[in-house]
């Protein structure tokens, strides 16, 4: 048997009963941790999850079995990130022991809900693009596609984030510090990986085109690990890979002798920091290498892993290897596994290059994530050449023949092969990562219908000319087991009462739901009221533990949690806080309900003005909530060290979301599905999804303000933001008030730069030109959320319409149109 997950399962049951529980787990607290008088919380956490391990092991087996039968097509999953939080609780609920679970720990006197608290959250990834890669693998468990995911085993995974005098303070997220009973450690598939060293050519002409020797290079092995991934009730258990970096030899007893003790692990120590920690920080070189160093060691040792598994079953036959594999690539990072792909090909496998490169084109496919040119990645060309000199060979042979292609299409168009090349002469010279990812796949793909469109239009429009049928969108989406089911059990009870439970595996049920708005049933509609309340209560403890600061339940919740970024732009949320500390003030309440504004998110630790702006959110909140006349209609917290385990009560408690990027530069967005699913309302700029969840739900259950995509290109020559200050009382006292000393807490011109940014023509986020608009929208979400039959109906209408945003849905349309699995 070969490249299986879990035990043979011969004797064991595919299906553990609730009643069989208890039993598993007092075995494994007593027998296998040997605890038999103290219990704490971790060591029952522990014995629960090995409890469920041995109802998913032979699934597992079995599923291994299924999906490996022959001529079967599989699909990789390549992401340098994946944000899987907690695991307990969604094993619990997809294998359906929730009862048995809670069994078994009565006579320990402990609650599930709390115990599930316990497991360390596994942030292998810093937001959406990692969440994304999560939610992707649990639809396609529980569709049961055969897709595995292969990441990176982070033994530090994103920083924990703690507020200190205002300011953001990172502390490392050892996340593995009392391991990790899920996974499994699978030593008989280590990889080794290259780096460094030089090139040698087999032959006696130095044809970088055949077979090349790369030599004296400098090897770490890759050792991965395994985690099941359930699907929903249906048996299915697909497989993360992830890989842990070492040394070949961790050890050198001569060093050692001769009493170089650090020497001695140097080794060890240099290649473990590759699966060290997520994303180190690349304003330094040494930074910058490490993370393509990360980028590298995961392509090829998944690449490498395919490609055992494949001659364990087919041999040395290659002719059928896109047919049966397909490679999906999350974002640029993975994207030097098309040069990767074709050097294991043309060099260990002795392929002709023009049939490895029909090869690796006919089973690459890349998913684009980002619509800020500054965010595609690009590398020194003196770096790759240093790092990875056969990759680099490569890619300059891929580029040679693609500026064949466009001198041949647009013959004497200079400019045009100087932009598509995949090195940027123009630049120091770098590798364009996202350019060679097009070039090598046969599907580049969008994540939202507005963001594929501008990727067609602007981003990418060369590559969209030369090749228009390789361009299709995928509108992202989310889990409903981890962010409706499992996060909002209360929510989840009412829906299934009303409508059963097949919605948790179909979302597009949930539309039945519009039949209690239509009907008016007055019942439904204060059920639906009292749960939120109770979500919101949850959530209130939380603030009250986290930030000191106590939120009224019946205020209205108005929530934008996501990574800080400019783009993003918290600032505008901000802004617009003080314009209502402002009208409290003047004692111009009219028309404001309480309101509670929550803001939480991590800012890249090199991201100076992302910390900046944590550290105005918390002097703003500072300053609101120490005033006694001001509290009582509104308040203000930045919640410390946004995760998955967090937004599981955030989402399920918010009135109102915040999805207020600038248009046109908001690639999709999941926060706002993940609201809208729970019963949120928006308030959001016309970009990303939300334009698609605005098309769901009706522009009366949606608050649109601001300039769309077009509006703000055709804006930017003109902007002129002190212009605004001067035509706009309300903007010029927000201004006014920011630039005082108001809050700055006797800290001066400590946010110069944030008020220069605001004030410059050239601020590419135009705060200042949305402000107006969105000052009135949220006027408008006073007014809604003063009627509050009116307010239950829009947030029934989201929940009733968020069908689509099922990763189920996306899962499904990749499938059919990319991956075309059985």
């Amino acid at each position: 048997m070969n490249d299986h997950s879990g035990n043979n399962g011969d004797h064991a049951p595919l299906k553990i009963e609730d009643a069989q529980v208890p039993d598993i787990f007092d075995r494994y607290l007593k027998n296998h941790l040997g605890h038999y008088a103290s219990f704490e919380p971790y060591y029952l956490y522990e014995a629960l999850a090995l409890t469920m391990r041995d109802s998913i092991m032979p699934q597992w087996y079995e599923t291994w079995k299924r999906h490996n039968e022959p001529d079967t097509r599989h699909a990789y999953y390549l992401s340098l990130e994946f944000l899987i939080g907690r695991a307990l609780g969604n094993h619990i609920l997809n294998l359906d022991l929730d009862d048995g679970a809670k069994q078994a720990l009565m006579k320990y006197s402990s609650d599930l809900e709390e115990l599930i608290e316990s497991e360390p959250d596994a942030g292998l990834g810093n937001g959406g693009l990692g969440r994304l890669a999560a939610c992707f693998m649990d639809s396609c468990a529980t569709l049961n596609l055969p897709v595995r995911g292969y990441g990176i085993r982070y033994e530090f995974g994103m920083f924990k984030q703690f507020i200190r005098d205002g300011h953001q303070v990172e502390e490392p997220d050892h996340w593995l510090q009392y391991e990790n009973p899920w996974e499994i450690a699978r030593l008989e598939y280590v990889q080794t990986i290259h780096f460094g060293g030089h090139t040698e050519s087999t032959g006696d002409k130095a044809d970088r085109r055949k077979g090349v020797n790369w030599v004296e290079t400098n090897d770490i092995v890759a050792i991965p690990h395994d985690m099941p991934i359930t699907g929903y009730r249906n048996g299915t258990v697909n497989t993360l890979r992830l890989w842990k970096a070492s040394a070949c030899d961790v050890f050198n007893l001569e060093e050692f002798n001769a009493g170089s003790y650090s020497d001695a692990v140097q080794a060890q120590n240099d290649a473990e920091h590759i699966s060290m920690v997520l994303y180190p920080n690349d304003a330094s070189e040494s930074g910058k290498e490490l993370r393509l160093k990360q980028q590298y060691f995961l392509v090829s040792a998944s690449l490498q892993d395919v490609i055992r598994n494949w001659e364990e079953n087919y041999g040395n036959d290659y002719s059928r290897f896109a047919e049966l594999k397909v490679f999906q690539l999350n974002d640029t990072h993975p994207s030097i596994a098309v040069a990767e792909l074709m050097r294991i090909l043309v060099d260990e496998k002795g392929v002709d290059w023009d049939e490895a490169w029909n090869i690796t084109t006919s089973c690459m496919a890349y998913t684009n994530h980002t619509l800020l040119p500054e965010a595609l990645e690009t590398w020194p060309v003196a770096l790759m050449e240093r790092l990875l000199p056969r990759p680099m060979e490569i890619i300059y042979e891929i580029n040679k023949s693609f500026l064949k292609i466009i001198a041949q299409k647009w013959p004497g168009d200079a400019d045009r092969l100087s932009r598509m090349s995949l090195i940027d002469e123009g630049n120091g010279k770098r590798v364009r990562m996202a350019y060679l990812a097009i070039v090598g796949s046969f599907s580049v793909n969008g994540v939202a219908a507005l963001h594929s469109r501008l990727l067609s239009t602007g981003l990418f429009k060369d590559f969209y000319e030369l090749w228009p049928e390789r361009f299709n969108n995928k509108t992202n989406g989310v889990t409903p087991r981890r962010w409706v089911a499992f996060a909002n059990p209360g929510l989840s009870q009412l829906i299934t009462e009303n409508i059963g439970d097949g919605w948790i595996a179909d979302l597009s049920q949930l539309s039945r739901l519009n039949e209690r708005v239509d009907t008016n049933d007055e019942t439904f509609m204060q059920r639906w009221r009292d749960v939120k309340k109770q979500n919101k209560q949850r959530l209130a403890e939380m603030v009250e533990k986290e930030c000191g600061v106590t939120f009224d339940t019946d205020a209205m919740f108005d929530v934008q949690v996501k990574r800080i970024h400019e783009y993003k732009r918290q600032l505008l949320n901000v802004l617009h806080v003080i314009h209502l500390y402002r009208r409290i003030k003047n004692g111009d309440t009219a028309g404001m309900v309480p309101r509670c504004v929550l803001i939480g998110g991590k800012a890249a630790p090199g991201y100076y003005m992302a910390k900046l702006i944590i550290k105005l959110v918390n002097n703003v909140a500072a300053t609101i909530n120490s005033d006694p006349e001001v509290s009582p209609l509104l308040k203000l917290v930045f919640l410390p060290n946004y995760n998955v385990s967090r937004m599981e009560t955030i989402c399920a408690a918010a009135d109102l979301s915040e999805q207020i990027s600038t248009a046109g530069k908001e690639a999709s967005g999941t926060g706002n599905m993940k609201f809208m699913m729970n019963g949120a309302v928006t308030i959001g700029t016309y970009d990303g999804a939300n334009i698609e969840i605005m098309d769901a739900v009706g522009e009366e259950n949606f608050v649109l303000f601001g300039l769309k995509a077009d509006e703000v290109e055709a804006t930017r020559g003109s902007y002129n933001p002190q212009a605004i200050i001067d035509s706009d009382e309300d903007v010029a006292g927000v201004m006014q008030m920011l630039e005082s000393s108001q809050f700055n807490l006797m800290e001066s011109h400590l946010f110069d730069d944030i008020i220069n940014s605001i004030k410059s023509p050239h601020d590419p986020w135009m705060t200042l030109a949305d402000l107006r608009s969105y000052i009135d929208a949220q006027q408008t979400v006073a007014d809604l959320y003063s009627d509050q039959d009116t307010w239950t109906r829009m947030s029934i209408r989201n929940t009733a319409n968020s069908g689509f945003f099922s990763t189920d849905r996306t899962m499904e349309q990749y499938n059919e149109d990319i991956w075309k699995l059985k």
